[in-house]
């Protein structure tokens, strides 16, 4: 399949579970960057998603049909505020697919160049066999290749290409294990139109984080990778010591009373992301009123060197936000120290956040530039659909482990 093809103005389906994550927007946001960067490139895009019935509640919270759920009703909201009403379709439990029948996903299917398939979510056989190729697209580097290797689950097979945003997996400071595949390395694309520059100086260190995650902690090969929660901890004290303000839309569970008195006490303003970025014009008004993000990364993608860089931040970037990020081993992927600052502990977080205070107009340009120049979905997505397309099958995965594979540097178009 040559580049040609991969550039064409044909059909391709993105895979992915959105519905069941009722106003999380910032994860809506990760598919509507593919989504509409895919269309603005010519594609014609279709988005496969499912709603388990146990899933569904109606507004006051009792169970319900999915049909009638405010999860389905949010999601068709988000679809249709950009644009991409007759662009998806929901299989749900008992009731069949919604939005598009399953004929037209099976028609669209059979036409499709790639169907991305994000964590292996789309499990269908007779929608995943249809498509020229099959792609894993890997949002969350080394959960599924730790699990992979463990033998807990595979989220491999049937694929013949694989993506990840953990731009270091294969790279010989990276721990996390290959799994005898070849791995295409992206970046988190952003379309740019959608995320304009804002001007105006906004209010403190902000971000929207989970305090624990989907994920608990991960044991692998005599190693334990802890949560977000103890990386948190660890910056406790960092409105003391800066004198800058931090508000974080955190979503933490009302019961981790000892947690959220600490963060209190160290004078941490903790909002509830359903109210402050529910919606996904919610999320980027949030994103734009503040001055910088403080991105405070899992243990899992610093401590092996993923490359990792949160498609979160990415937006901070496109609206001229700087961000200070938790060192994963982004830089060799994305230019540090304008813009995009990282740090390893309490004392470079200190010293980051003094750098972009003290001339913040500096930074805040060189974050959108940054944007433009690494992140801009026309320049992400055209050279991932190359690289997808020059990509070989992909043989059976080898689960013995890993193979060495040389660096891969992602840059600028």
């Amino acid at each position: 399949m040559s580049s040609r093809v991969a550039r064409s103005r044909g059909r391709i389906i993105v895979a992915g579970g959105v519905a069941q994550r009722y106003r999380r927007a910032g994860h809506v946001w990760v598919f509507l960057q593919y989504l509409l960067g895919l269309r603005r490139l010519g594609w014609d895009v279709l988005f496969l998603d499912r709603l388990e019935r146990d899933m569904c509640t109606d507004a006051a919270g009792h169970p319900c049909a999915p049909r009638y759920s405010v999860q389905l009703a949010y999601f068709a909201r988000c679809m249709d505020r950009f644009g991409l009403t007759d662009a998806w379709a929901l299989l749900c439990e008992g009731e069949g697919y919604l939005g598009r029948s399953r004929d037209s996903v099976i028609d669209h299917a059979l036409s499709s160049v790639f169907l991305l398939n994000f964590m292996g979510y789309w499990t269908d056989e007779e929608v995943l066999s249809a498509p020229e190729r099959r792609v894993f697209v890997d949002l969350d580097p080394g959960f599924g290749q730790m699990w992979h290797q463990l033998g807990l689950v595979d989220l491999f097979t049937g694929h013949d290409a694989f993506v990840t945003v953990g731009t270091g997996i294969g790279s010989a400071g990276c721990t996390i294990p290959a799994c005898g595949v070849e791995w295409i390395p992206t970046l988190p694309p952003v379309v740019l139109e959608e995320w304009p520059r804002v001007v105006d100086p906004g209010d403190g260190f902000t971000t929207v984080a989970t305090w624990r995650g989907d994920s608990g902690s991960l044991e692998f090969e005599g190693h334990t990778y802890g949560l977000r929660a103890h990386a948190f901890r660890e910056l406790l004290s960092l409105p003391s010591r800066t004198g800058q303000q931090f508000r974080v839309a955190l979503d933490i569970h009302p019961n981790e009373r000892a947690d959220l008195a600490r963060l209190s006490e160290s004078a941490w303003t903790i909002q509830d992301p359903l109210t402050v970025a529910g919606g996904p014009d919610a999320y980027r008004g949030f994103i734009a009123g503040s001055r910088a993000e403080l991105m405070v990364a899992k243990a899992l993608y610093t401590e092996t060197r993923s490359g990792w860089i949160s498609d979160r931040s990415a937006c901070y970037l496109a609206s001229g936000r700087p961000v200070l990020a938790s060192d994963t081993g982004f830089e060799a992927a994305l230019p540090s120290g304008e813009g995009l600052l990282s740090f390893a502990d309490l004392e470079g977080a200190v010293v980051g956040v003094a750098q972009i205070d003290a001339d913040w107009e500096r930074h805040a340009r060189a974050a959108r530039e940054l944007a433009e120049a690494y992140l801009d979905s026309d320049r992400v997505l055209a050279r991932l659909l190359d690289e997808m397309a020059a990509s070989l099958p992909q043989g059976p995965i080898d689960p013995q482990g890993p193979t060495s594979q040389p660096p891969i540097t992602v840059g600028p178009g």
